[in-house]
């Protein structure tokens, strides 16, 4: 398999996107978010054939099936990316030089994104409504687990674009193989950045094998801690919608801490969930793993400090969450927990994109160098430097005396 040809048109599209205007840009994504509507049965054929591949007690089933519900909330989403303020051409920084050279720094668009994706069919709208309104074109290679849906999702994608004349290229469903995998990961001068979405064996690989430059996303061993100063019914709320709103998730509950002095509160804290998910207490062979089923740890710590200690050592870096009427203890957690979004008295389900007022997003990045979080339109962006002269030039350089 050589893809070379593909990422050539994809790059060639990516410098065509420049000249597209805000409003064209929005008129196709309101078009599309149309498209998909208009094409639920065609869509949900396709993920049906997926579907009958896949057992139904698999934790991936949730998130590969497609809904008329679901697919009404991708077109919303790709209708509220619409609507946003566009990410580009904002100058973020300003100033004149002494020699009277003018600078800017402003905020363009990466060149071309690459996802790497599991069983999340929406995640190809997802991607093409950011990359598109940001001014990226895309390069999607997703699992074999949901090959039909993403191929009838890029189908009213690109009849979309044709009917708009808009270069098809700007959006790329590469082969559900491994080997379009490795060239991808490969396509260095082709692909400006690659992002994978998906468990942590799938981030793995590609942070280790990719050559061009990689944001990771994704994986999340979440945590939240009843404090010994938590509210009970604040608690019953936040632990149960964090752990079963759904659980196929990265945001989703892995591991309750409880403080010592609230466990004769764990019947009443955990009574939501009965006869839903199983609970596994303070089993340490657990500690590390991401369930993304109905299943959750329950461990008890001493104080504040052993919880903080056990989310250091077990924590991914994505989703923490401290219960608790105690500011102090509240802002200390905030404070020195190492996630991307901590918060107080708040279910880590509001991680995601929609819900933080992004529209939609590309992925929760877990890394510290760059985006962090939620990605949206201004995650997708880079910026250069624009420097206007009126003839000057620099001094050449003394060497010695």
């Amino acid at each position: 398999m050589n893809l070379t040809d593909t990422f050539e048109r994809t790059k060639k599209a990516s410098r065509q996107l420049a000249l597209l205007t805000d409003e064209q840009r929005n008129a196709v994504l309101r078009a599309v978010a149309d498209a998909i509507e208009a094409s639920t049965d065609e869509l949900l054929a396709g993920n049906a054939e997926d579907l009958e591949r896949m057992d139904e007690s698999n934790p991936l089933y949730d998130r590969l099936k497609l809904t008329p519900e679901r697919l009404r909330a991708i077109a919303s989403d790709m209708r509220n990316v619409a609507h946003l303020p566009s990410p580009l051409g904002i100058e973020t920084q300003k100033r004149t030089l002494a020699n009277g050279l003018r600078l800017r720094r402003v905020s363009v668009p990466f060149g071309v994104v690459g996802v790497v994706y599991e069983a999340r069919p929406n995640v190809t709208f997802d991607v093409f409504a950011l990359c598109l309104k940001s001014g990226n074109a895309c390069v999607l290679k997703g699992g074999r687990d949901a090959s039909a849906s993403n191929e009838k999702a890029v189908e009213v994608i690109k009849r979309v674009l044709r009917t708009m004349g808009v270069c098809e290229d700007v959006l790329t469903l590469l082969p559900a193989t491994h080997e379009a995998t490795a060239e991808m990961l490969s396509a260095v001068g082709y692909i400006d950045v690659c992002i994978p979405r998906g468990g942590r064996r799938l981030i793995d690989f590609v942070r280790d094998t990719a050559r061009v430059p990689v944001i990771e996303t994704g994986a999340g061993v979440v945590h939240v801690y009843f404090d010994r100063d938590g509210d009970l019914e604040k608690g019953r709320r936040i632990v149960c919608n964090a752990k079963t709103r759904r659980v196929s998730v990265c945001n989703a509950l892995d591991t309750l801490l409880v403080h010592k002095d609230r466990t004769a509160d764990l019947p009443a804290l955990l009574a939501p969930m009965e006869g839903k998910v199983d609970f596994f207490y303070n089993d340490e062979s657990r500690y590390d793993t991401e369930f993304m089923d109905y299943k959750m740890n329950v461990v008890t710590v001493d104080s504040l400090d052993e919880a903080l200690a056990h989310i250091a050592s077990h924590g991914s870096g994505h989703s923490e969450a401290i219960v608790t009427e105690n500011a102090d203890a509240a802002r200390r957690f905030q404070a020195e927990v190492d996630a991307a979004c901590v918060y107080w008295n708040a279910p880590t389900s509001f991680t995601d994109g929609a819900q933080f007022g992004l529209g939609a997003e590309i992925g929760i990045s877990t890394q510290k160098l760059g985006p962090r979080g939620p990605m949206g339109l201004e995650e997708l962006t880079t910026y250069k430097w624009l420097i206007d002269g009126d003839g000057q030039v620099r001094g050449k350089l003394k060497i010695g005396n």
